[in-house]
């Protein structure tokens, strides 16, 4: 009478093994699949890292403008000096930034900075000046120097073409002065470059440097002035590119002033382009 009871025990536990056993392979089974996701999910995070770090270098790069055919190598060239650019480079958060009175208000007013003294929009609006006029168009641009009210003096070819945006131009200008120069895209070329002060040393030595100001106590008529100029000296243009104050007079051979009233400085460069244009006939 005992023997059929110790076949079913022998058959319940045959059944509870072989649940035990397909219990542990389905588990088995999933782990692996957990482990080829886990690994398929980092090889794609590797992917886009590596997209996201090519499209960093990408836009490291600066793109340029094609050389006029027409411009000639005899042919004076003009250069402008951008005194007093607020750019200045501060940590935000994880981030840095070029300062500005609109984003970093706040930021600045906890440092007990003014931050209507913080205006990097005043310089792009001014190399935007330059570099969209057919003066430059037209080859005529020998180079432009920039300082900041820190001090630090960088150098721009005249074939940059310069960021549209003011965005990506405080983004520009932060890689700048962190790495000290900026090389073109797809070429070795530094096309914006940190040198050394003064700028004296980097100007031609036929150069003829024209300081301009609303305080000047000498008025010119802008264009008959730079008609008159002498065509075998390079005209060298100071400009302020600050909210406030006005440029040193010294190391200027002319300081002039050609609007009794304040002007902005992109308004006073598209004068001088103006003006030289017509000199040069473009």
């Amino acid at each position: 009478m005992g023997r059929p009871h110790a076949v079913k025990w022998r058959k319940k536990q045959g059944k509870k093994r072989k649940l035990e056993e397909t219990l542990a392979s389905t588990s088995g089974e999933e782990e692996e699949e957990e482990l080829e996701d886990n690994e398929q999910r980092a090889v794609e995070e590797e992917e886009k890292d590596g997209d996201k770090e090519a499209a960093d270098d990408e836009i490291a790069g600066l793109p340029v403008v094609a050389r006029p055919i027409h411009g000639s190598k005899k042919e004076k060239g003009v250069i402008f000096v951008l005194e007093k650019a607020c750019l200045e480079v501060g940590k935000v958060g994880k981030d840095f930034q070029i300062l500005n009175s609109d984003d970093h208000s706040n930021y600045l007013r906890k440092q007990n900075r003014n931050p209507a003294d913080y205006r990097p929009d005043i310089i792009h609006q001014a190399l935007l000046a330059i570099f969209d006029s057919p003066l430059t168009k037209a080859g005529r641009l020998q180079a432009v120097y920039v300082r900041t009210e820190k001090g630090v003096l960088f150098e721009i070819k005249p074939h940059v073409r310069m960021p549209r945006t003011f965005k990506r131009f405080c983004g520009l200008m932060s890689q700048l002065l962190q790495k000290l120069s900026i090389t073109a895209v797809g070429k070795r070329e530094k096309m914006l470059n940190v040198i050394k002060n003064p700028v004296s040393h980097h100007l031609p030595v036929d150069s003829r440097r024209i300081g301009l100001s609303h305080s000047s106590e000498k008025s010119v008529n802008l264009v008959d002035f730079v008609a008159n100029a002498s065509e075998d000296s390079t005209l060298v243009f100071v400009v302020g590119a600050m909210a406030h104050g006005m440029i040193d007079e010294e190391n200027l051979d002319d300081f002039v002033s050609i609007c009794k009233d304040p002007l902005s400085a992109a308004c006073c460069l598209n004068r001088i382009c103006s003006a030289l244009e017509q000199k040069y006939n473009i």
